[in-house]
């Protein structure tokens, strides 16, 4: 594992921001180890949200009132937020969209309709959410172009040797990957993939819907093409997401959505559209997700992503060694580098009766095939129980998941 300062980090203090984690579950305090499937919301964001809805709201971009153009202020600065998190070099390269999958669903639907040619090729990995394969998919049986898969190592990492070795040809036009997997925990080597792409002549989309939870990314730094994640993930509300690109991209793809919003000018002969980004963002958008996003993101730099990434190492670490130590217990995948996800089988138990046992002493963990089922199928299983760190999880929380586990493991046998 990498090596990371360690700011002085209170999770308590941080734990009193989020008012669901006071809650008990079957009498049992709330033990939350689901953050990868969605994470908690911290006051400021519910706050925000709410404030917009009681004082300001109205629709935005159209109205001329003082409501509107108080409540599109607030909307179009989580635009701002967003290339200032990801280091983008303007707003304009920032899509606001309903989630990862719509963002990919719209560079599969533009950028791959438009600029990819039959006999081209679409490389993504073993490790992939369907979100980041299903589009790719469509995409292939509608427009012939190829689908190619990067194989992963018994360790879960990307085979660095065969993706290269994919990209040989030069045939393919785009490599989409993820940036952290939600199953395994896996950092996959972002520059390296990017430069070794760039070299054959094909542009890179990361999902970073995880890793950018954890860890500082910087767009320009990695020189990637196309980037996608999603606010619920960051602590915001559901209903939005986010897509960045490189301007001369944007500018040549064609918007997927036609309506209100997105366009320039209107006639029953023709229609042209609006600027960069907004060609892409049809009809009324998510404005209150938007300013909940906006108060999350603020919220997560407040505390400071060094912070952040230490405390969930910290966690990982103790993680591994208190689940290793438990009989018939298997830890799925063993990366170098890994984040605060960790997914595992139980000898002799359905991932399913794991989690309904551990529920019964209030601790939430995922069950079932994480939206990965290719990657289930290449790891020689059906499912597994996924445990999944946020900014909020504590130490004791880690130590009651084992203690509990181990409990499970003499019921079973």
């Amino acid at each position: 594992m990498n090596a990371i300062s360690k700011p002085a980090f209170d999770v308590a203090r941080i734990r009193a921001d989020f008012p669901i984690l006071a809650e008990k579950i079957r009498g049992k305090d709330l033990v939350f180890l689901d953050s990868a499937a969605s994470a908690q919301k911290p006051r400021v964001v519910i706050d925000a949200m709410v404030h917009a809805m009681e004082h300001q709201y109205a629709n935005v971009h159209r109205g001329l009132h003082w409501m509107s153009e108080r409540t599109t202020e607030a909307y179009e600065d989580v635009r701002d937020s967003i290339a200032r998190l990801l280091n983008a070099p303007d707003r304009s390269n920032i899509v606001i969209t309903a989630n990862s999958t719509a963002s990919f669903n719209l560079v599969a639907q533009s950028y791959g309709r438009s600029v990819l040619k039959p006999g081209q090729a679409v490389l993504i990995s073993q490790m992939e959410h369907h979100a980041n394969l299903v589009p790719w998919q469509m995409l292939r049986d509608a427009s012939g172009v190829e689908l190619r898969i990067a194989p992963i190592t018994d360790a879960g990492e990307l085979d660095m040797a065969a993706y290269e070795a994919l990209l040989a040809d030069g045939k393919v036009g785009l490599v989409s990957v993820t940036h952290m997997s939600n199953v395994l925990g896996t950092y996959t080597p972002a520059e390296r993939i990017i430069q070794i792409a760039h070299a054959h002549g094909a542009r890179v989309m990361l999902d970073a819907s995880q890793s950018v939870v954890h860890r500082r990314i910087d767009v320009q730094a990695l020189d990637v093409d196309f980037l996608a994640f999603t606010g619920h993930k960051l602590y915001g509300p559901t209903g939005i997401g986010v897509l960045y690109a490189k301007r001369e991209l944007l500018e040549a793809m064609p918007p997927v959505n036609g309506g209100g919003d997105m366009i320039s000018s209107v006639s029953y002969e023709r229609s042209t559209w609006a600027q960069v980004p907004h060609k892409f963002e049809a009809g009324t958008p998510a404005i209150l997700e938007g300013i909940g996003l906006n108060a999350a993101i603020k919220y997560v730099e407040a505390i400071g992503f060094d912070a952040i990434a230490a405390h969930e190492a910290t966690l990982t670490e103790h993680a591994l060694a208190r689940l290793s130590a438990i009989e018939g217990l298997t830890i799925i995948g063993h990366p170098q580098d890994r984040g605060g996800v960790i997914s595992f089988t139980l000898k002799g138990a359905h991932a399913h009766d794991v989690a309904t046992l551990l529920d019964r002493q209030g601790i939430a963990v995922r069950a079932g095939h994480h939206c990965a089922e290719p990657l289930m199928h290449r790891l020689g299983l059906e499912s597994t129980a996924r445990a999944s760190f946020g900014l909020y999880t504590t130490m004791a929380e880690i130590d009651a998941l084992a203690d509990t586990l181990d409990q499970v493991r003499v019921f079973f046998k």
